[in-house]
């Protein structure tokens, strides 16, 4: 076997040191994008990721920021599966993910996704600056498609808002 990567909880970790291109305080494993991480028999390391929406342009950078971790580590032999199903949902982020968003100035998902509900209820965001409930929505698209862009009616400033999916 190449490279000092001895087990699954290894590549794990190692993998865990690559970060979002989009949101770059948040790791894959922070996001809930990355599904798994092994050795297999013939020393190849073998990751799987799920992106957060089919389609998502950041999942080729974070393809490429994985085989270029396992290879500066000295792995020659590096595949990365990319998943569809299950379908990622923001429940896979990590607390400590939705924490170092609220930090950067994106206000975390709120509530649970896939809890259908009869009957629709409006949101309330939190500002992450300010951390007033008084604020609205200015778009349902942010920055990228799985933000949203609104604004506080207090400080008045624009924040991106990470959408429950």
């Amino acid at each position: 076997m190449t490279g000092n990567i001895a087990t699954d909880a290894d590549v794990l970790a190692l993998a865990a040191t690559v970060n979002d291109p989009e949101i770059p305080v948040l790791s894959i494993k922070d996001l809930g994008i990355l599904r798994d991480g092994r050795v297999e028999a013939d020393g190849t390391v073998r990751l799987t990721i799920t992106p957060t929406y089919s389609g998502c342009p950041a999942m080729d950078a974070i393809r490429d920021d994985l085989v270029r971790v396992f290879q500066d580590a000295g792995h020659e032999k590096v595949e990365v599966d990319l998943v569809l199903a299950p379908a990622w949902t923001t429940d896979w982020m990590t607390a400590e993910g939705k924490a170092k968003l609220a930090e950067y100035g994106i206000a975390p998902p709120t509530g649970k996704a896939g809890h259908a509900s009869p009957v629709r209820l409006g949101l309330t965001v939190k500002c992450p600056r300010c951390h007033s409930l008084s604020t609205r929505e200015m778009s349902r698209f942010g920055s990228t498609s799985c933000k949203a862009l609104y604004v506080c009616q207090e400080c008045h400033e624009p924040f991106d808002y990470f959408k429950v999916l």
